[in-house]
C-alpha cells in the first residue's frame, strides 16, 4: 500500500481535546444590565468585589446560577467576577445552597464540555470548593457521571501526546494535576461512597485515605 493511500485510510482525529466554542451567558446578559448588587472596588489589596446587599438576602437561585453559568467566560471582567461572586457565595451561602445543586450541574457540565483548559481549571476549583461548602459532598455523588464525564478523558490522556494538556506549570494550573486533586477532595468529603462511585467511573483512580 503507497503512502498516499495509507494516508487517505487513515481514520481521522475525534477531535476530543478541540475547544468548543461556549455558548451565550445569561450572565453576561445581566452583567451588562448592570442587573446584579455588585461594585468592584479599588484598595491596597487590588481589585476586589463589594456586595450592594447583605450575602444572606440573596436569592441563591437566581444569582449562584447565573454567576456559575458565567464560569464559562475567559474575558475580563467577566472572568473576575464570576470567580469572585461565586467563592463568596458559596462561603456565606450555608444551607441556601444545596436547593440549588441541580441547577448549578447545568452549568458545571457547560462549562467542561468548551474542553478549554483556562474554563477546566476555574471549574474544578470551584468544584472544590462547593463540595466542602456545608457538606455538601453528599449531595454531589448522584451527580458524578455527568461531572466526570468530560474530567475521564483529559485525565487519562497521553501527557506526550501534543494536546496542549501541561498548557500551564502555574501553579494550581495543572489541568490533570487539578483533577486528581478534585477527585480526591469528592473522597475526603465524602468518604466509601464517594470512592466506590469514583472507581467505577474512573477505573485508574486509587484511595487516597488509604495513603
Amino acid at each position: 500500500m503507497d503512502k498516499e493511500k495509507s494516508t487517505r485510510l487513515r481514520p481521522p482525529a475525534v477531535g476530543v481535546f478541540r475547544e468548543r466554542p461556549a455558548k451565550p451567558t445569561a450572565f453576561c446578559k445581566f452583567y451588562e444590565r448592570g442587573d446584579f448588587p455588585i461594585a468592584l472596588e479599588h484598595n491596597t489589596k487590588g481589585n476586589q468585589i463589594a456586595w450592594k446587599v447583605q450575602m444572606e438576602k440573596l436569592d441563591y437561585h437566581l444569582y449562584l446560577s447565573l454567576f456559575f453559568d458565567g464560569l464559562c467566560e475567559t474575558v475580563h471582567p467577566y472572568d473576575f467576577f464570576t470567580r469572585l461572586e461565586v467563592h463568596d457565595m458559596l462561603e456565606h451561602g450555608g444551607s441556601e445552597i444545596l436547593p440549588v445543586i441541580p441547577q448549578l450541574i447545568i452549568s458545571i457540565k457547560n462549562a467542561l464540555n468548551t474542553r478549554k483548559r483556562q474554563v477546566i481549571c476555574t471549574m474544578l476549583k470551584m468544584l472544590q470548593h462547593l463540595v466542602v461548602s456545608e457538606d455538601m459532598g453528599e449531595a454531589l455523588v448522584s451527580y458524578y457521571r455527568q461531572i466526570l464525564a468530560i474530567l475521564i478523558i483529559f485525565k487519562n490522556m497521553n501527557i506526550n501526546s501534543g494536546d496542549g494538556l501541561d498548557y500551564s506549570q502555574q501553579k494550581r494550573e495543572n489541568i490533570r494535576a487539578l483533577i486528581q486533586e478534585t477527585l480526591e477532595v469528592f473522597e475526603r468529603c465524602v468518604g466509601e461512597d464517594a470512592f466506590i462511585n469514583i472507581k467505577y467511573l474512573v477505573p485508574t483512580y486509587e484511595s487516597c485515605m488509604l495513603n
